[in-house]
């Protein structure tokens, strides 16, 4: 746990990654987190994977006790936008879209003061558009962490046409007191790490429509010949196969190149509803939804 000099953070959205976002924040640093969902049963799933995240780091003695218990107590759930508390930080980890997205921060927009930064989550969709959903550009930027957030050394980090050198630097430091390595992007669709990632993920995907070879012996290929921690047929199944399909789509349409089609196999599994470990079917089968 590391002093901040960020001393509260307010998170919107409760699922798997907002849950990891303000485990690795409470643990990390001092900061003070508010989790808003506008589901409850979000927020009361959401308590429940920290806890889950804290026995297994108290297991492993990644954590003590007494600094887990205070994590804990820095952490509170809210389900409703009446009264916010005062937040140096924003972070948004609602669903990708686009629409969505823009329309939480138009509504957050109005209720913090205009000191406060405001950052997305999202893996792809352009960080300038969002922006202009407030009146914040120069405080506002992308802060693209990875799933999960608490494990995943990586921050992505990805600024607006406006958004200025100083949140840049923020933003950046507060990532190293997390534990984070920093990279920077420019704003494009996919940024670095979805652009390059997601193609990796689709073209696996045509190689296994086109008959080329098993989804074992693909994702063997990457693992044992690139010394990948995991194949891409199986890392598109622990994402999301709509996640990935959706971000494809935003590179197609984005760059206008046919080189970012999304793999017709893809979209045949997510309209069949197999979406990858979360359903229990995708490129494999899990059995439980998991």
């Amino acid at each position: 746990m590391t002093k901040s000099f960020v001393s509260s953070v307010f998170i919107a959205g409760a699922g798997f990654m907002g849950s990891a976002i303000a485990y690795l924040i409470t643990t990390k640093s001092e900061a003070k987190v508010c989790l808003y969902d506008k589901y409850p049963d979000a927020l009361k799933k959401a308590q429940a994977t920290f806890t889950k995240f804290g026995n297994t780091a108290l297991e492993k003695s990644l954590i003590k006790k007494d600094d887990l218990q205070r994590a804990r107590n820095s952490l509170t759930t809210i389900d409703n936008l009446d009264k916010l508390p005062d937040c140096d930080l924003v972070i948004e980890a609602i669903a990708e879209n686009l629409t969505i997205k823009k329309e939480l921060f138009s509504i957050l927009d109005k209720k913090f003061a205009q000191t406060t930064i405001f950052a997305s989550n999202t893996s792809s969709l352009s960080i300038t558009a969002l922006a202009a959903a407030t009146k914040r550009s120069k405080k506002f930027i992308g802060m693209h962490f990875f799933s999960p957030a608490h494990i995943m050394k990586l921050l992505e980090i990805i600024p607006a046409v406006d958004t200025s050198e100083q949140t840049i630097k923020y933003v950046a430091d507060f990532g190293k007191v997390l534990g984070k390595t920093v990279i920077r992007s420019k704003d494009f669709p996919g940024f670095v790490t979805s652009r390059l990632g997601m193609v990796l993920l689709n073209e696996a995907a045509f190689a296994l429509m086109e008959g080329l070879s098993t989804p074992e012996e693909i994702d063997q290929g990457m693992t044992l010949g690139y010394n990948h921690p995991m194949g891409p047929l199986a890392l598109a199944d622990f994402i999301g196969l709509d996640i990935c399909l959706s971000i494809m789509e935003t590179l197609h349409s984005g760059f206008g190149d046919p080189k970012y089609r999304p793999c017709p196999l893809m979209r045949q599994l997510v309209n069949a509803g197999h979406l990858g470990c979360k359903t229990g079917k995708g490129f494999y089968s899990y059995g439980a939804a998991q």
